[in-house]
């Protein structure tokens, strides 16, 4: 019976930055609210082109207003992942163990700040905790399968 297979490696481009602030705590948060920023940033101007294109109008305002969507964005995503990878690399440093408790840890606090900084309903906090810790915890686990 004939067959085919596909033999190969699919791979997408990595890009590394390097800054050095002298605190290895510091460069991992700068690292990713850097990344992470700029991935939001991205996003938000595809979908604003994509508005544009899709809508047949462009103006100064639309644009005015995608940078200022661009830039907000990107900041907010930039602080939520600087936050985690910050609190991930504490967590690591304080239990002297880098393991995939230090992602839940990180991601339950950072949930936890967050939320606290954008809402006083305790309720809400907790269950912000708890979908931080849960999503990096299984980022992590996912990360392990690959």
């Amino acid at each position: 019976m004939p067959s085919t297979r596909f033999l190969g490696s699919l791979s997408t481009p990595r890009v590394d930055i390097t800054i050095d602030t002298g605190n290895l705590f510091f460069n991992h948060a700068l690292e990713g609210f850097l990344k992470i920023g700029s991935v939001a940033a991205t996003r938000s101007i595809a979908e604003d082109s994509f508005k544009a294109i899709n809508g047949g109008k462009l103006s100064k305002h639309c644009l005015e207003r995608s940078l200022k969507k661009m830039c907000k964005e990107g900041a907010y995503w930039g602080s939520v992942a600087g936050v985690y990878v910050g609190m991930e690399y504490g967590v690591g440093r304080i239990r002297g163990t880098w393991d995939w408790k230090n992602a839940m840890i990180g991601g339950a606090l950072t949930g936890a700040l967050v939320s606290a900084a954008t809402n006083n309903n305790k309720d809400q906090i907790v269950s912000d905790a708890l979908t931080g810790g849960a999503v990096a915890t299984a980022s992590v686990l996912l990360n392990y399968l690959t």
